[in-house]
């Protein structure tokens, strides 16, 4: 089993819709489905394919020239826990590194409030180097408090 990640490309909310709608633990409220697959089209997103076909997915949103985040990142269910998320993640951080970003963050569900799915998301953010930063409680709304991890870049050889 070989992951090819490729990308960034802009454009891609129609390889990406799938994932997402057959992630209703992730993104199950479809104002928020329906504006990621906006924000898809017009944000640099890499793909990951198994066999060529597109099973993972990560967009980027750039903040600043310092600065940039994982703006909403899927992987199929049934290739979970094979090393496709952090394909996708090591490929992004190389893109980022190259433009100069030294800072990396993500927003997910707080542990402030229990969910079987996101504690594995968190998990795997903090296995590949993100920590805990700050928590908005009403960011998303009082039933979605939010975490905000931050991760530091480091330096491409040669760079």
């Amino acid at each position: 089993m070989e992951i090819i990640v490729e990308g960034p490309f802009l454009g891609k909310a129609l390889a990406c819709e799938p994932i997402l709608r057959a992630l209703p633990e992730w993104f199950g409220i479809e104002e928020a489905t329906q504006q990621y697959i906006r924000d898809i089209d017009q944000l640099p997103t890499l793909l990951a394919r198994l066999d060529g076909e597109v099973v993972g997915f990560l967009t980027i949103k750039q903040h600043t020239e310092c600065a940039g985040e994982i703006h909403v990142m899927g992987v199929r269910q049934d290739v979970q826990r094979r090393g496709i998320g952090r394909a996708l993640l090591v490929k992004a951080e190389e893109h980022l590194t190259k433009r100069g970003v030294e800072y990396l963050q993500v927003k997910t569900l707080s542990p402030a409030r229990p969910n079987e799915h996101y504690r594995r998301t968190r998990e795997f953010y903090a296995a590949m180097g993100f920590r805990p930063l700050e928590e908005f409680p009403l960011l998303w709304g009082e039933a979605n408090p939010c975490l905000q991890m931050v991760k530091k870049l480091g330096k491409l050889a040669g760079a």
